[in-house]
This record gives C-alpha cells, sequence and structure tokens, in this order.
C-alpha cells in the first residue's frame, strides 16, 4: 500500500469473533465469503470515513477490511497483509507477544478522550437468546436453559471463540445467582451444557450454529449476539424467530489498535489512528446503532433506548480477570469445562466454524 496525493489505500481488519466476523480481502483470496454483520457495519463506515477524509484533507481515500488465509485474527500480520489497523476482542496478547504487531494501543491513543473510558471500544454487544416465534418454551433468563426440556445450540467452547462467550455468559450468571459460589456455578454450566446439541451436516464440514438452528431447525433456542440476533430476525421478515433479552450479559468491548510495524512501514499511521478516532463520532456511532451494535457515546445511545432493552452487563475481565485467566481456568486441557463435560467436549457442545456468518 503506497500514499500520495491523490489516493490511499487503507487495510481495517475487522474481526470481532463472534459478531458477525465475515471479510473481505486486500489480497486475492479464493473462494471469500459475503460480508456478515461486522463486515457491514464497515462497510458503512468505511465508505462514511472516505467521505470524511476527502472533506478534513482533500485526499481520496479507499478504505478496505482483510482477512489473513488462516480466518484467524491473530494471524493477520503472520501471513503477510500489510494492516495498520486492527480489531480485536480476543486474543490481544498473543499480538503484544510480537515485539512488531500493535503501539500504541487505543488506550493512549484515546487516553484524554472522556467518552472512551476504561474500555475504549466503540461499541459493543451482548449474548442473548433467539427463539421460535411466539417462544413456545417460554424461556426468559439463563435459568430456563438449564431446563431438562431445552435444546440449547451454542458453539463449542473447546474450539470456538464464541462457545467461550456463551460459556462465560453462563458462568458468571450462575457466580452472581448463588452469591459468588463456584460449585454452583460449575453446576449450574453443566446443567446448561448437558443441553447443547451436536450437530453433524451429513457427514461433512460441521457448519455454523445460527445455520444449525435457523435453516436445519435444530434446537429450541440459540446463543448469539444481539446485533446477530437482529439480523436473523429482519431476514426471516420478523415472523419465523424472535429475540429474548436475559436480565444479564457478557458484553463484548473489540480492541481497536494501530499496527505498528504496517502503519510505520507505508506512512498510515495518521490515517489509522484518524479512522479508529473517527468510530467514536457521532455520525459512526448512529451507524453502529443502525447494524444493531449498542453505541457507546451516552447522548448517541439515548436515542436507541427502544432498540436496546436495558439488562445487566459484564466484561470478561470482571469475569475471569482477562481472557488469559480464562483460558487458563476454563478451556485449557483438564480446565473447568473439561472437567464439567468429562473431557468430551464434542458430545455435548455444537460443533461450529465460528467466522462463518449469516
Amino acid at each position: 500500500m503506497t500514499l500520495n496525493t491523490s489516493h490511499f489505500a487503507v487495510g481495517i481488519f475487522i474481526a470481532l469473533v463472534s459478531l458477525g466476523a465475515a471479510y473481505a480481502t486486500l489480497t486475492n483470496f479464493p473462494g471469500r465469503p459475503a460480508p456478515g454483520a461486522a463486515g457491514r457495519l464497515h462497510e458503512d463506515l468505511s465508505v462514511k470515513f472516505a467521505s470524511h477524509w476527502k472533506t478534513v484533507t482533500g485526499m481520496d481515500i479507499k478504505v478496505e477490511q482483510a482477512r489473513s488465509k488462516s480466518g484467524k485474527p491473530v494471524h493477520i500480520t503472520v501471513d503477510g497483509l500489510d494492516v495498520p489497523a486492527l480489531a480485536l476482542s480476543y486474543d490481544v496478547s498473543k499480538l503484544h507477544d510480537r515485539k512488531r504487531f500493535i503501539a500504541p494501543g487505543p488506550r493512549e491513543l484515546f487516553a484524554q478522550d472522556s467518552r472512551v473510558g476504561s474500555y475504549p471500544s466503540p461499541y459493543t454487544s451482548p449474548i442473548v437468546f433467539l427463539v421460535r416465534k411466539g417462544n413456545p418454551k417460554e424461556l426468559k433468563d439463563w435459568s430456563d436453559l438449564a431446563r431438562p426440556d431445552i435444546k440449547l445450540v451454542t458453539a463449542n467452547p473447546k474450539s470456538s471463540e464464541s462457545g467461550q462467550w456463551n460459556y462465560l455468559a453462563a458462568w458468571e450468571y450462575g457466580m452472581r445467582q448463588s452469591g459468588g459460589s463456584e460449585q454452583a456455578a460449575r453446576e449450574f454450566v453443566s446443567q446448561l451444557f448437558a443441553n447443547a446439541q451436536t450437530v453433524d451436516s451429513n457427514g461433512k464440514k460441521p457448519g455454523n450454529s445460527a445455520t444449525a438452528f435457523v435453516f436445519l431447525n435444530i434446537g429450541d433456542v440459540l446463543l448469539t449476539w444481539e446485533n446477530e440476533a437482529n439480523l436473523i430476525v429482519q431476514n426471516s421478515g420478523n415472523d419465523k424467530f424472535e429475540i429474548v433479552t436475559p436480565s444479564m450479559s457478557i458484553v463484548a468491548e473489540p480492541v481497536i489498535s494501530v499496527v505498528d510495524a504496517a502503519a510505520h512501514g507505508n506512512g498510515a499511521r495518521g490515517v489509522a489512528a484518524s479512522y479508529i478516532a473517527y468510530l467514536y463520532t457521532p455520525e459512526a456511532q448512529h451507524i453502529a446503532a443502525k447494524h444493531y451494535y449498542r453505541p457507546r457515546d451516552p447522548s448517541v445511545a439515548g436515542k436507541y433506548e427502544d432498540r436496546f432493552p436495558h439488562l445487566e452487563l459484564f466484561t470478561v475481565d470482571e469475569v475471569s480477570g482477562g481472557w488469559q485467566k480464562a483460558q487458563q481456568m476454563h478451556f485449557a486441557r483438564g480446565g473447568v469445562f473439561d472437567q464439567i463435560t468429562g473431557n468430551v467436549a464434542d458430545s455435548v457442545a455444537l460443533k461450529v466454524s465460528t467466522d462463518a456468518a449469516l
């Protein structure tokens, strides 16, 4: 990528785990999927940012999304893509371990911005329940998912980042409902995942959890992100599914940073930082809300109260002290998830390719 006075292509890697992660590409990888929820959001944001940049600088700019061949966010620069801005909600520590990856972090970029606070993500989305129209099982909260008559569709926490979000949301609910009892949380999560459905697409590659629920008619309830649930409801014509918002849920707060090596190498640092800063503007916040992501700006969020039901929200840091600790305690070999499932994760959770999205 090069910078000149007339045109500049900036690669923005959008990989928000289960927040509708789907990608366009900077290089010509075959068989690329159509944009999912996150991809569609950033298509809109990128067009508006290009217009904003033109107004401010007089320069034309093209912002593209990028995907690594592996499909894993942490491999984006390992696979050789020069991407100056990187959006992640998971595994940031792995990038920091590689000296060439991310600097400065968003906290440094926006240290003086009171709107950002301690969690600098521009928008968020919690885990909610997607149920059949009319909510025939009368599901209201997490406790209902542990009933023996419920068939739950969720991604596999052992192999899927989206499954890990679902698991941690259920775990923290169990902790809070019991007054902080880890044993009670274990029992609750064990009951919940005992209800999870296994999907085998006729011997072919395992499918996406939403695909299983929506198109294969598997299960009574799907655990998914609020923005994805709204997308499914809209695509179904509002007559097949509805959303149940539980009393509390985990919230994803994507971390966005400048990739130091790529930004320095092609002079993109200023543009990449400006792109990130733009995500916090009222215009961008309204675009996020339009795509059913909860905007960070309180003044914008207040205009969408009817779109986003109130619920108690907690973060990964509050649940387990961050992703590294969560991995060690819950998802590593012999961790809590292995213990409650007898180390046979595939028999109790949906096998899923997490980067696919409707």
